[in-house]
């Protein structure tokens, strides 16, 4: 062994998994006087080869007595070596080896040592007794003992006293009975036996309470190694020891950490992920878990930032987890959902407060201001046997979300700092899930109010249609989509009908639904025809895209949507449809047979094809008929073409007199059983016609004698529907109404009235030129008449038509008390 061999052997080693190391005894005098098979099958020389030679006989040239004796000096010194050295082989090439040499004691004052070779070469190839083998290259104590034949004792060293507490003096000449429980010692005696007679090392666990840590469990691993005379006979057995009670912790805490990964998070509610780590500590941890959570955090409200008393009062909790090894105290206080008071002198509260762990080895449960305070809890505590307890805070974002409580009962031994730290780190998990379970609650709560804004919260078909919806979004976590439908009530007793389909699922394509919608809504105010409000409807998303695009993404994201708009009039019962890109709508009549109209497709909103003009469809519909729109979710799906969806959803609905809701929910059903892959929206709609009795009309000249005329005609047709309190307000509409038509325009005038849910009053003329509100001088003699229609009116307008336009004005029908009291 060279100089330079020592000064490696300053530093410890710490490689993590070595193969078998070969043990070998020699004495004071160097002199070899056992060996192992692993030891042959390192340096390959046979125990009748080296038993009662020099050690050094293995060490390479040019390695003499002298050195030998000096490196024996030192040894003896320092009470033992380790480091690096050079070891030959019987084949004459070198090993490069890490060698531990410990000192052994025998009655008196008799000495040997055990030197304990490994290759480096193959430190990590797998082998057995790996804790020994780490704690050899790592240096912790190692309990050394050698045993005769018969397995009683006659070498040790002084690490293993601190294991087992037994002084060496008491166990030569004896078995291991005297150090050890009799099952233990007798397990390790089996073991050894079969090591004697096999020659193969042996690693065995077993437990022991150490004097130095008497109340507390420590795992030991021990390697045996069967030592082997000059004949190869077995001389006896080197048992190699050393506390793995970390190693093991540590295993179990990985282990613990592992599962919950796994077993805490499996969804966002907050209250299943409050019990989930319970379940898990219980009983890996503790005997007793529970979780409780400021009151607001099951509701989705984040709490404040700082936690401390609210009007002088601790905030209040709700319990939220619970586990227990005892099923007879999952009662008050453990039961779930209790409404908990933290006592403001407790460590909850100060947990709560500062947000800092708590520890109490030992729990007192009969004094201190909380047991005072609450007498009850106090004594179900002292009824559970919970000795030791753990009180650590569920923080998140600066946040204390809660606080989590672990007792121990039936283990006895109680909480350990190491125990805190396991239980805080499984604690940090669960936060990180509840966090997330409370951010998804908050948006959730804020997506679903979008989108309850921003659908409608009541449909009315007026006097047109009876109407019934149904939407399911694909996002059910969300609970939002991109499709949208609407019913507009128009003037003239008509109404729009919409249904539209954003592409994408979730909040943003909500969001661009709501600003479609909004669209839809202050285009149809304007009352214009299907295929021209489809057209605007276009310019509007594609100006969307314009304004959403990123300048640096050379590919602009596009919104793309489909709509089908429809107008239907009781009168004359009339239906004007366009589409763009969006499925056809079926049509049910009274005898339930179904037909899907011939209807231009047109292309989808925003995809820039706004050269292809929209083209709209009329037709007849029948009293009693149903019009079904609806979005692509409810008729395709993957692997199934269209048509038959269209087929499938046809037959359900029909079913002739059949309440519409019913209808709705029969057409819902043809859905698979798993969650639809895009959002699904019905509307349903069942016209009705006005009775001719309720319109009456009549072409005027464009003359100024016209006016009193048409006012006499109105006051006679109100005087038969009984409508005298409305003949003044009604007489000086129709008067303005006409004087305009008469002044702006020079062909035929109609005068019409309606009575359905409201009266309303219309006047076509020629001029296609809308109406626009003046603001006349003092001294002006014209310009007051809008004015005087607003005053007069529930609200105005004016649409286009074929020939000419049509001004509007409605007005709210008197209540049947007020007409009674006419009468």
């Amino acid at each position: 062994m060279t100089d330079t061999d020592h000064t490696l052997l300053a530093e410890p080693l710490s490689l993590p998994e070595v193969p078998d190391a070969a043990i070998a005894v020699i004495d004071a005098e160097g002199i070899v006087v056992g060996w192992t098979h692993a030891a042959q099958q390192l340096v390959g020389y046979a125990a009748g080869e080296v038993v009662g030679r020099s050690a050094a006989h293995v060490l390479p040239p040019p390695e003499d007595g002298r050195r030998a004796l000096a490196f024996a000096e030192q040894c003896r010194a320092r009470g033992g070596w380790s480091g690096t050295v050079a070891i030959r082989h019987r084949d004459g090439h070198t090993l490069r080896t890490t060698l531990r040499v410990s000192l052994l004691r025998g009655q008196g004052d008799d000495t040997r040592w055990l030197a304990s070779v490994t290759d480096i070469g193959s430190l990590s190839s797998e082998g057995t007794g790996g804790p020994v083998r780490e704690s050899l290259l790592a240096r912790a104590p190692i309990g050394i003992v050698v045993y005769d034949a018969q397995l009683r004792c006659v070498w040790v060293n002084d690490a293993m006293e601190r294991h087992d507490g037994v002084p060496r003096h008491r166990r030569f000449g004896r078995g291991l009975q005297d150090s050890l429980p009799a099952v233990e010692a007798e397990a390790l005696k089996v073991v050894m036996r079969q090591v004697l007679e096999s020659g193969r090392t042996t690693v065995h666990e077993y437990r022991a309470w150490p004097p130095a840590d008497r109340p507390r469990e420590h795992a030991f691993s021990a390697s045996f190694f069967c030592l082997q005379g000059a004949d190869g006979t077995p001389l006896g057995v080197c048992s190699m020891t050393v506390d793995v009670t970390g190693n093991k912790r540590a295993r179990e805490r990985l282990a613990i950490l592992s599962e919950a990964g796994t077993h805490i998070g499996s969804s966002l509610d907050v209250m299943r992920t409050a019990q989930e780590l319970a379940e898990l500590t219980v009983p890996l941890l503790a005997d007793h878990a529970l979780v409780d959570l400021v009151e607001s955090v099951p509701f989705g409200v984040e709490p404040p930032a700082r936690t401390g008393p609210t009007s002088g009062r601790p905030p209040l909790l709700r319990r939220a987890g619970v586990a227990s090894v005892d099923l007879g105290l999952l009662e008050l206080p453990w039961v779930r959902e209790e409404v908990v008071h933290p006592h403001p002198d407790s460590s909850f509260f100060a947990a709560l407060r500062t947000g800092r762990s708590y520890l109490e080895p030992t729990l007192d449960t009969r004094s201190g201001p909380w047991v005072d305070h609450d007498a009850v809890r106090a004594r179900k505590v002292r009824d559970s046997g919970v000795h030791s307890l753990m009180v650590v805070p569920v923080r998140a974002r600066h946040r204390v979300l809660g606080l989590a409580l672990f007792g121990r009962s039936a283990e006895q031994t109680p909480f350990q700092e190491d125990d805190l730290l396991l239980a805080e780190e499984l604690v940090t998990r669960a936060a990180l899930c509840l966090d997330n379970a409370l951010q998804y609650a908050r948006e959730r709560t804020a997506a679903l109010t979008l989108q309850r804004d921003l659908l409608p919260h009541r449909v009315e078909g007026g006097a047109a249609v009876e109407v019934a919806s149904r939407y399911v979004p694909a996002d059910m976590d969300h609970g939002v989509g991109g499709d949208w439908f609407d019913v507009i009530e128009l003037s003239g007793a008509r109404v729009a009908l919409v249904v539209g389909d954003v592409v994408g699922h979730g909040i943003n394509a909500a969001a661009t639904m709501g600003r479609l919608r909004t669209a839809v809504r202050t285009l149809a105010d304007l009352d214009l025809p299907p295929d021209e409000l489809l057209t605007h409807l276009d310019d509007t998303v594609r100006r969307l895209n314009d304004e959403d695009a990123d300048d640096t993404d050379p590919v602009p994201a596009v919104v793309g949507a489909t709509c089908l708009y429809a107008v239907y009039d009781p009168v004359s019962r009339r239906c004007t449809l366009a589409r763009a890109g969006h499925p056809p709508p079926l049509f049910v009549d009274a005898q339930g047979g179904v037909t899907v109209p011939d209807l231009p497709a047109g292309a989808p909103l925003g995809l820039g094809l706004g050269l292809v003009p929209f083209e709209s469809a009329e037709l007849e519909l029948p009293e009693g008929s149903v019009l079904a729109l609806y979005s692509d979710g409810l008729v395709e799906s993957r692997g199934e073409d269209i048509d038959v969806g269209l087929r499938r959803l046809g037959a359900a609905l029909a079913q002739p007199g059949a309440a519409l809701e019913d209808l709705c929910s029969r057409a819902m059903e043809t859905l698979p059983a798993q969650a639809p892959a895009d959002d699904v929206t019905l509307l349903l709609a069942r016209t009705r016609a006005l009775p001719p009795a309720r319109v009456a009309f009549w072409d005027l000249p464009n003359e100024l004698v016209t006016v009193p005329m048409a006012r006499r005609l109105a006051v006679r047709q109100l005087h038969e529907w009984g409508l005298e309190p409305m003949v003044t307000s009604a007489e000086s509409l129709v008067s303005e109404l006409v004087t305009n038509a008469i002044r702006h325009s020079d062909g035929p005038i109609r005068l019409r009235l309606i009575q359905h849910r409201v009266l309303t009053c219309e006047v076509s003329d020629t001029n296609t030129g809308q109406p626009r509100p003046r603001h006349p001088g003092d001294l002006d003699e014209h310009g007051r008449g809008l004015y005087l229609v607003g005053r007069l009116s529930r609200r105005y307008g004016s649409r286009s038509v074929t020939d000419g336009k049509v001004v509007w004005a409605e007005q709210d029908l008197p209540s049947p008390t007020n007409l009674v009291r006419k009468a």
